[in-house]
C-alpha cells in the first residue's frame, strides 16, 4: 500500500466539528421520493438515521421502528453511563467475581480481545479506567497526571477474562472499566440492519455518526457516501458508492475540545492515558464486520506506518488515513473507488 496524496497545500484545517463522512448531500432529494423514508433519533450518544427504499409505506416504518428498538435495546446492554447494564455490573463486579453476560455482549468483548491481540494492545476497551475525562466543550475536564498515573495499571485488556462456555466476563482487578464506544457500534448498526431485512426492507443506509452500513440500493443506484477533505470541509475527496457493506471513521473531531491551542479528543492512548497525537482520522471500507470492528481506533492511537501494517493483510479493506501533517494517505482500493 503506497499511495500518499497531498491533495491540497492550502488551507490547513481540520474538520471543525464535521463528521469524516457526508451522506445528506445525496440522501436529501431521494426523501421526495414517497419510496423513501427515513427516522432519525439520538443514540449511542450520538445522531442515528434509518433510510430506506420500500414501496409500502406501512412495511417501512414497521421495519425502521423495529430496527430502532433493537439497537436501542443493544445499546442499553453496553452502555457504561446505564446503572443497570452489564457493562456496570461487570465494573463492580471488578476484582471480585465473574458477571453473566448476554450473547451479543459476549461477542463484542470478543470482538474486542481479537483487535487488542491483533494491533498489540493499540485497541484496549479497559481504557474505560481513565473515566475523570470529559471532553463535552460545554464542561471539559483534564485529568491532573497523579489521577493519570493511578490508572494507567489498570489498563490491559489480558486482564478481562471471558468463559464463553459459561457466559461470563471477569476484570481482574478492583477499579477496572471497560469502555465499549469503539467496539459495539458497528455490531449495533449490523443487528439494526437485519432487522429491516427480516421485516423484508432490503435497500437500507443506517448511519450512526461517522458509522455507515448499507444494503441494496436507492433509487436504482449504490448508496453514495462522501469522504470530507479534511483541510476544506465543505468540499469532497470523493463520494463511494456502495450496495453492500460498512464504512467506518474515527477522528479528533468528535468528542472533543481545545485548550491552550491542543484539541483534547475521546481516543485515548491506552499507554498514556492522553489523547493520541498520530493521525487525525481514518475511513475504512469492508464488507466484513469482523476486519474493521475497532481498527480505525487501533490505527489512531498505533500511528499511520504502524497502521498501514495493520491493513495489509486485509485484502477486502479500503483505507483512508488522515495524517498528522494534514496529508492523506489512501490504499489503492480506495484510491480506486474515489477515482471511479
Amino acid at each position: 500500500m503506497k499511495p500518499m496524496f497531498p491533495l491540497n497545500n492550502g488551507r490547513r484545517r481540520w474538520l471543525a466539528g464535521l463528521p469524516l463522512l457526508a451522506t445528506s448531500l445525496f440522501l436529501r432529494p431521494a426523501l421526495a421520493d414517497p419510496r423513501v423514508r427515513q427516522a432519525s433519533r439520538n443514540l449511542m450518544g450520538t445522531r442515528l438515521d434509518i433510510t430506506v427504499q420500500a414501496r409500502n409505506g406501512d412495511v417501512a416504518e414497521a421495519a425502521m421502528a423495529a430496527a430502532s428498538t433493537e439497537m436501542a435495546r443493544l445499546s442499553d446492554l453496553m452502555s457504561r453511563y446505564r446503572v443497570s447494564s452489564a457493562v456496570s455490573a461487570l465494573h463492580l463486579a471488578a476484582g471480585l467475581q465473574p458477571v453473566a453476560v448476554a450473547s451479543e455482549m459476549m461477542q463484542v468483548l470478543k470482538a474486542a480481545r481479537q483487535m487488542s491481540e491483533r494491533s498489540l494492545g493499540a485497541f484496549d476497551i479497559t481504557v474505560g479506567a481513565f473515566h475523570e475525562w470529559n471532553f463535552d466543550p460545554a464542561q471539559p475536564i483534564i485529568p491532573d497526571a497523579a489521577e493519570i498515573a493511578r490508572e494507567l495499571p489498570l489498563v490491559n485488556y489480558r486482564d478481562l477474562i471471558l468463559d464463553e462456555r459459561s457466559g461470563s466476563a471477569y476484570l481482574r482487578r478492583r477499579s477496572m472499566r471497560i469502555d465499549l464506544g469503539g467496539i459495539a457500534k458497528l455490531p449495533i448498526l449490523q443487528a439494526g440492519m437485519q432487522v429491516l431485512k427480516r421485516h423484508g426492507v432490503t435497500d437500507a443506509m443506517i448511519n450512526g455518526g461517522g458509522d455507515v452500513l448499507v444494503s441494496g440500493q436507492l433509487q436504482g443506484r449504490d448508496w453514495r457516501v462522501g469522504l470530507r477533505d479534511p483541510r476544506a470541509p465543505e468540499r469532497l475527496v470523493g463520494v463511494l458508492g456502495l450496495n453492500e457493506g460498512f464504512v467506518a471513521s474515527s477522528g479528533d473531531y468528535e468528542r472533543c475540545f481545545v485548550r491552550n491551542g491542543r484539541r483534547y479528543h475521546h481516543i485515548l492512548d491506552p499507554k498514556t492515558g492522553q489523547p493520541t497525537v498520530g493521525p487525525h482520522g481514518v475511513a475504512l471500507v469492508s464488507r466484513k464486520l469482523d476486519d474493521i470492528n475497532g481498527l480505525g481506533a487501533a490505527i489512531m492511537v498505533a500511528g499511520s506506518k504502524a497502521g498501514r501494517r495493520l491493513l495489509e493483510p486485509l485484502k477486502g479493506v479500503d483505507a483512508l488515513i488522515v495524517e498528522s501533517d494534514q496529508r492523506l494517505w489512501l490504499s489503492p482500493g480506495m484510491a480506486k473507488r474515489l477515482n471511479a
